[in-house]
């Protein structure tokens, strides 16, 4: 996984947190949501450069 996707899938995953936070904290179910949606695919973008990596590792 590179750093920049790293990077990008991390902020992701904060922004999501931030965000359902918020959206607990004002009662706002769509906030919540979206920010759980924005975790969801920060960690399919983890889980995705994992098997990139893993597949790199074995074919060298």
């Amino acid at each position: 996984m590179s750093i920049e996707d790293k990077a990008k899938a991390a902020a992701k995953d904060v922004e999501g947190k931030t965000q359902e936070a918020v959206g607990e904290a004002t009662d706002n179910k769509e906030a919540q949501a979206k920010g759980k949606a924005k975790q969801a695919e920060a960690s399919a973008t983890k889980a995705k450069e994992n098997v990139k990596d893993t597949v790199k590792d074995i074919v060298d």
